[in-house]
Parts: C-alpha cells; sequence; structure tokens
C-alpha cells in the first residue's frame, strides 16, 4: 500500500517551514552582496533551487515508501538512498493514534503513528493517508494487537467496528468550561518567560524603582496571562473529547485545531491515575489518565487522557468500570513524618528571611523583608496538609497510593502489572525511621513520578509491604495464567 498523493505537496510545505530559516538568511546575505534586479533573481533562484530539491526529494520518497499487513506484522519499507525494512509484530502495539490539523481536515488526509511499549517516540508515522483509510488501518490493527490476534489479515469492516465502540464518556460544555478554569500549564509560563527575556532587564529595573506593590502586581498578571492561555490550550485541546469502549479496548476523539483520535487497549492498561489540583478538588472535579508501556504524542509518556475532566463521582464510576478500584481510606504516614516536613519548611522559611535581611545590609534595596518571618505560621499548616494527603492501600487486587496537595494523584497498580518494588532511605530519612516504597510498572512514568510510591512511611512498615508487594504479584500473574491456559484449553481444536 502507498501513502496519499497529498502528501507529497504536504511534506514540502513541512519541509520548506521547517528550513526557513535558510531562505532568511541566505536573502540577507545576497543582500549585502547584491542589489536591484539581481537581488530578486539571486533570492527567486534560491527559493526555486531548493523548492526543487525538496520536490524531487519527497516524490522519490512517495514513490519507494510501502507499508502493508502481513499475518503477524505491519511492514514498511522506505528509503530513498539507503532502503530500511521494519517488521513490527502486532503484539508490541500499544496505541493507534490519528492526528489532523486543520489543513489536514480540509484535504481529507490524516497522520497515523503507531506506538509500541518502550522508546521516546513513535515506532512508526504514515504521514499522509486518507482519512477513511486511517481508520481502516487503526480497526485492523487494533484487532490484532491483543494476546490472541486475528490469525489472517482481513478486510476491516469499519461500519461493524464503528457498532461495536459505545460512547461511554463524553464532555459537557460545563465541563469543558471547568476544564479552562481549574487548568493552570506551567509550561506556558516558562514559554511567557522565554518570550519576554529580552526585556526582562529592563523590567527589573522599572520594578526595583516602582515601589513594594509593583512585584507582586507583576507576579498577579504573569499569573492571569498563563492562566488565560493554559485555558484556551485545554479548551481547544480537549474539545468534543469522547471517549468509546469496545470490546478489547479504549478509543478516544478530541481537538478543535489539532484532531486526535487514538486507541487504549484494555489489556495493556499498566496503571489508572485519578488527579485533581486544588482547584478542581475543591468544586467536585477530577480526571482520569490510563498508562501504557508505549509512547503518546502530545501526552506525557504513555499516560493518555481517559477523562480529561468530570465530577468525581463519574470518574469513580469510570474507573470501576474500568475493571479498577476506588477507595477513600488511606494509611497516612506516621506524624513523625509531619514534623519532618514542618521543621523543613521552617528551616527554609529562617533562611529566606536571613537572606533578604542581609540583601538590605549589602545593597540600596529597601523592602519590608520581616514579612517573610510569616512563612513560620504557614510552615505548620502547609506541613499538615503535606502529610494528609500522602497515603497508601494494598487490596486484594491493587496497590494504591496517594500523593500531592497542590495537584493530588492517586494511583491504582494491579498486582500483576507490578514489576520492581523496592524500599529506598535518604541520609535524612534514615534519621526519622522513614522510607519510600517505590512500585515500578512497565509504564514510562513509574520511576520518575512521585504518585506512583508510598513515601515516608515507617522504615519496618516499607520492608513489610515490599514482600507482601512481591507475594502479591506472583500470585496475581500465576492466577491469569492458570486462566489463559483454561481458556485456550476450552477453545475447539482448529482444522
Amino acid at each position: 500500500m502507498k501513502l496519499h498523493g497529498l502528501s507529497v505537496p504536504f511534506r514540502i510545505v513541512e519541509m520548506a517551514l521547517r528550513i526557513g530559516w535558510i531562505f532568511v538568511f541566505g536573502a540577507f546575505g545576497l543582500t549585502t552582496l547584491t542589489d536591484g534586479v539581481v537581488t530578486v533573481v539571486a533570492v527567486g533562484g534560491l527559493i526555486i533551487g531548493v523548492l526543487g530539491i525538496l520536490a524531487a526529494w519527497q516524490i522519490a520518497y512517495y514513490r519507494r515508501y510501502e507499508y502493508r499487513l502481513t499475518a503477524d506484522t505491519f511492514d514498511i519499507d522506505a528509503g530513498v538512498f539507503s532502503r530500511r525494512e521494519r517488521e513490527i509484530p502486532y503484539g508490541r502495539i500499544q496505541n493507534v493514534a490519528i492526528n489532523r490539523n486543520v489543513f489536514q481536515r480540509l484535504f481529507g488526509i490524516a497522520e497515523v503513528r503507531l506506538e509500541t511499549a518502550g522508546g521516546n517516540a513513535a515506532e512508526a508515522q504514515l504521514r499522509y493517508v486518507g482519512i477513511d483509510h486511517a481508520y481502516e488501518l487503526q480497526d485492523a490493527l487494533s484487532d490484532r494487537t491483543g494476546d490472541d490476534p486475528a490469525p489472517q489479515p482481513t478486510a476491516p469492516d469499519t461500519a461493524a467496528e464503528q457498532q461495536r465502540q459505545r460512547p461511554i464518556f463524553e464532555v459537557t460544555p460545563r465541563e469543558l468550561a471547568v476544564l479552562g478554569v481549574v487548568s493552570l500549564d506551567y509550561r506556558v509560563l516558562v514559554v511567557i518567560i522565554i518570550g519576554t527575556s529580552a526585556f526582562l532587564p529592563q523590567l527589573g529595573g522599572r520594578l526595583l524603582d516602582s515601589g513594594v506593590f509593583a512585584v507582586p502586581v507583576t507576579v498577579l498578571g504573569l499569573y492571569l496571562l498563563t492562566a488565560i492561555l493554559s485555558a484556551l490550550y485545554a479548551v481547544t485541546n480537549y474539545y468534543d473529547f469522547t471517549l468509546f469502549q469496545g470490546d478489547r479496548e479504549l478509543r478516544y476523539e478530541r481537538g478543535l485545531l489539532q484532531r486526535y483520535s487514538g486507541t487504549i487497549p484494555l489489556e495493556k492498561i499498566q496503571v489508572v491515575r485519578v488527579s485533581e489540583n486544588v482547584l478542581a478538588r475543591a468544586v467536585g472535579y477530577a480526571s482520569v489518565l490510563v498508562e501504557t508501556a508505549g509512547y503518546s504524542p502530545g501526552e506525557s509518556g504513555g499516560t493518555q487522557s481517559a477523562v480529561p475532566i468530570a465530577q468525581r463521582s463519574r470518574v469513580d464510576t469510570l474507573v470501576e468500570d474500568l475493571g479498577f478500584e476506588t477507595i477513600d481510606s488511606f494509611t497516612r504516614p506516621p506524624r513523625r513524618a509531619r514534623r519532618r516536613y514542618a521543621l523543613r519548611y521552617l528551616g527554609a522559611t529562617l533562611v529566606l528571611t536571613g537572606v533578604g535581611y542581609g540583601l538590605t545590609l549589602l545593597t540600596t534595596m529597601s523592602y519590608p523583608w520581616f514579612l517573610l518571618l510569616g512563612g513560620v505560621v504557614v510552615a505548620p499548616v502547609a506541613a499538615h496538609l503535606k502529610w494528609r494527603h500522602r497515603g497508601y492501600a494494598v487490596t486484594d487486587n491493587h496497590v494504591i497510593t496517594r500523593n500531592g496537595f497542590w495537584r493530588r494523584t492517586t494511583t491504582i497498580v494491579p498486582h500483576h502489572r507490578i514489576q520492581v518494588v523496592f524500599d529506598s532511605q535518604t541520609i535524612f530519612q534514615r534519621r526519622w525511621g522513614i522510607a519510600t516504597l517505590t512500585i515500578d510498572t512497565a509504564g514510562s512514568r513509574s520511576l520518575v513520578a512521585d504518585d506512583s510510591k508510598a513515601v515516608d512511611i515507617d522504615a519496618e512498615t516499607a520492608a513489610r509491604l515490599r514482600e507482601a508487594l512481591f507475594d502479591h504479584c506472583l500470585a496475581a500473574i500465576t492466577n491469569r495464567q492458570t486462566d489463559r491456559s483454561t481458556v485456550m484449553e476450552g477453545r475447539p481444536a482448529e482444522r
């Protein structure tokens, strides 16, 4: 099978935009050497020459790019000068994503990405195919990615697949509005700071000359701008979000400017996370993230939104429908951990106060540095909130951890998904007799996210939990293997 014919002009335009800086610097250099008509001709010749090279390359790429479905693998043959042949086993495919921007939707084409376990990029990208064919590929590959894939590649029945898919969640306009209000993406703040970095020295000088209230007003302005831009991003990203459930997978559709469609195989879900920042928690809303072992474009690692935001009761119902448990009672860390947090915050307050006082002595800056001592009152409250929102629970089938006050995340890990369990202690934790228990899965976030850890629990308890979870994991894996063997023995023999 070949890519869509429109993939050639689209890829030419994309590459031209990517190397557009060459035209800019080339034109600038020619203007310093020539003038008048010669400059226009030279710049025009440069543009035509580069576009000609791009067109020739993309045409050759299109003619030499082929892909096909076989009985066991998805094969891709590509390469202009050096030929590369890839065979992707169906069992490795975690997600099949379809992405379309505004222009691609206008012309009826889409990009298909195959995401496999491991790695930090998509295993294969088909840029671009017709939208109908993209959905047919998504259906066909989804049918083959389970533990018992279809033995022979057959033509997918898109109409029948759509009938099997039933919507289990649709974001409402009210929920989308709440999402915009409670969303605060600090990456937007980083972009704002980088974009205004050239003006920061002048701005900093003016702020110091404008009085005590200039800095708080500026910080408030940055916060409001970040909140507005974050809300716009969240609303456009999750516009018209719909989650479907089929026999073996979840499928989602979302996006206003950039339209996404992806699959989440039910049997390959590693972890379910229920996330709620302080604003969402205050109004009774939360979001659900499911984590597979594959890479997911536009998300964090292999984590994908199953529900961008909904009332907590709807969230709990969906989580339970997926076969995961929800609980309200957690075992918190020992109270000495709370004292440790309070002492840490008090120490930080005294250090900041000392730095502020030192600046008034060594520089011409004058401001009420003593207000920083207000942290002495805030420290015990912050310590209690941090302690209160941490905890863990072990049930018959899952281990559940909870962490975070500003963004509280509850992580639900099935016993059979556990890869490694280990407890660790920093030099400071050893002084308090506490430890951190890490539950590692095949998901890509498990080792770097605090929400998959039972933090600051009693050291002896951590050691006992480690052994208990190891036993739970072995028992769960054995039971699943026994159940699968029973199912296979009950099937009629193939002729």
